[in-house]
């Protein structure tokens, strides 16, 4: 069974910005409040339109797309 699109483009919705699909929330957001400290449950409460499944799923193929990537170091 194929997985449900996670993110979506569109020159209709916010200029092309990468949006959760099903949403007008960009995907930046959700990076933005982490980086600020603000929690995943923070986030969630301020854009219901975002389910937690989707979240979660975004954070994971982020962490295996990080962890994919071989680095020399990091300093």
């Amino acid at each position: 069974m194929p997985e449900t699109p996670l993110i979506q483009r569109s020159d209709d919705i916010l200029g092309g910005t990468p949006v959760f699909a099903g949403t007008r929330v960009p995907v930046q957001t959700l990076f933005d409040y982490l980086e600020e400290g603000e929690s995943l449950d923070e986030f969630l409460d301020d854009f219901p339109a975002v389910s937690k499944e989707q979240a979660v799923r975004l954070l994971e193929k982020m962490k295996e797309a990080l962890l994919a990537q071989e680095y020399e170091s990091v300093a």
